[in-house]
C-alpha cells in the first residue's frame, strides 16, 4: 500500500474527526477506494473504535439503477436513518468508476430523492464527519490527468501541515467575522453585494472537507442584489453546467442562464423555497489546488477563486438573529477571481486579483 494512503487515514481520524475508543464509525467508499477503507479500518481497530463500511453515498452504478426503476415517490428510508442515528463518526470518500454515471437520471427524480433523503443528511451533519476524496481513476480522467499525477495532486493537497494552514486563513476571518457588507466584482460580468451581519465566518482548516482552504460565511437571506457569472463549469448530477448566470434581487434569484445544460440549472432552483437563495459564500485559498479538476471538493477551495452555494445554509454559518435559510439542495458554483477582480468588505478592498491586503504583491 501506498504509505500516503496510511498517512491520509491517520489524517482523516486524528485531524478530522478526533476518533475516540468506542466510536461506532461508518465508512462510506466505493470499492476502487478500498485501500483507504482498509487503513481506515487498521487506524479503528488501533484507537478500539467500530466501523462499518457502506457505499451509500458512493456507489453510484447501483443508485443510478435504483433512481431509474423507482421514477420518483420517494420515502426517507428509515432503516438508514437508524443507522446514522447510532453512528459517532461518518467518512464520505469520493471515488468511482464513471464519473458520469448518473448523467442520464431525470433531475427532477434525482430532485425528489435529495428531498426524501434530507432527514439522513440534516443527521449526518449533526455527526463527527469529513468527505475526502480517494485518487480513482475516473477521477483522475475527468480532471484530464494520468492516474500517477491526479495521485501527486491528491495527497499533496490533503496530506500537509492544517495547524498552519489555519493560521494563515485566521487572517481572512478576522477581516469577515465582525464585517457588515461584502461586495464581490470581477470583470463586466459580476457585481454583487450581500450582508453578512450577524452571521459567522468559519476557517475550514481540512476538518470536515479533506482537503480543506477556504473561508466561509452565509449572506443574510435577503440581502443579496446584483448579479453572478460563474466562469468555472459546475460538474452536478454526473452533466456539466457552464458560464451559470445568476440575477439577484431582494436576495432571490429573478434571472439565470447557462452556457450548457441550463434546465439542469433551472431543476436545483426550482428544487424548493430556498434553493434561489444563496446559502454560502466562500472564498478559497489552498493554493496548493493549483487547477480545476470537475471536483468541487477541491474546486472550491482554489486560491484566487470565490464560490457561491444556492440552497441550504450551515448552521453553524447563521447567527442567532438571522433568518437561516433552509433548502434540500447546496451547489457551489466557482467564479475565478485572479484578473481584474476584487473584493471589498465594508467598502475597503481586502483582495485584488487574488492577493489579499495580508500577503505580499498586495496592491491597494
Amino acid at each position: 500500500m501506498d504509505p500516503r494512503i496510511r498517512e491520509h487515514a491517520q489524517v482523516i481520524a486524528t485531524h478530522s474527526v478526533d476518533l475516540q475508543p468506542g466510536d461506532n464509525v461508518v465508512i462510506d467508499g466505493h470499492p476502487v477506494a478500498e485501500d483507504l477503507v482498509v487503513a481506515l479500518h487498521e487506524v479503528c481497530g488501533d484507537v478500539g473504535a467500530n466501523p462499518i463500511t457502506t457505499s451509500k453515498r458512493a456507489g453510484k452504478r447501483q443508485h443510478r439503477a435504483y433512481l431509474q426503476a423507482a421514477g420518483g415517490g420517494f420515502e426517507t428510508p428509515e432503516h438508514e436513518l437508524a443507522l446514522i442515528e447510532h453512528t459517532d463518526v461518518y467518512i464520505a470518500i469520493r471515488a468511482g468508476d464513471n464519473a458520469t454515471e448518473t448523467s442520464d437520471v431525470d433531475p427532477e427524480i434525482s430532485s425528489a430523492y435529495s428531498t426524501a433523503y434530507r432527514p439522513i443528511q440534516d443527521e449526518r451533519l449533526s455527526k463527527r464527519w469529513c468527505l475526502t476524496q480517494f485518487p480513482a481513476p475516473a477521477n483522475a480522467q475527468l480532471a484530464e490527468m494520468s492516474r500517477a499525477g491526479y495521485e501527486n495532486f491528491v495527497w499533496d493537497a490533503v496530506n500537509k501541515d492544517w495547524a498552519a494552514v489555519r493560521e494563515h486563513q485566521q487572517q481572512l476571518v478576522d477581516i469577515l467575522d465582525p464585517a457588515e457588507t461584502v461586495r464581490i466584482k470581477s470583470g463586466e460580468t459580476t457585481d454583487v453585494t450581500m450582508s453578512i451581519a450577524g452571521n459567522h465566518t468559519l476557517n475550514d482548516y481540512g476538518e470536515r472537507n479533506l482537503p480543506g482552504g477556504e473561508v466561509f460565511t452565509a449572506p443574510v437571506r435577503n440581502s443579496v442584489e446584483g448579479e453572478v457569472l460563474f466562469d468555472m463549469p459546475l460538474y452536478h448530477q454526473g452533466r456539466e453546467i457552464t458560464d451559470a448566470y445568476l440575477e439577484f434581487e431582494n436576495g432571490a434569484v429573478v434571472s439565470h442562464s447557462a452556457g450548457k445544460n441550463e434546465e439542469l440549472l433551472t431543476e436545483v432552483l426550482e428544487a424548493d423555497a430556498g434553493a434561489r437563495r444563496l446559502g454560502e459564500l466562500g472564498i478559497g485559498m489552498n493554493r496548493d489546488i493549483d487547477r480545476f479538476t470537475y471536483n468541487m471538493l477541491f474546486d472550491e477551495k482554489m486560491g484566487d477563486t470565490v464560490h457561491m452555494a444556492v440552497g441550504r445554509a450551515y448552521d453553524a454559518t447563521v447567527g442567532a438573529e438571522n433568518e437561516h435559510n433552509d433548502s434540500a439542495v447546496h451547489v457551489d458554483m466557482i467564479v475565478d477571481m485572479s484578473d481584474d477582480s476584487v473584493i471589498e468588505v465594508d467598502g475597503e478592498v481586502v483582495q485584488r486579483n487574488g492577493t489579499f491586503v495580508f500577503e505580499d504583491g498586495f496592491e491597494a
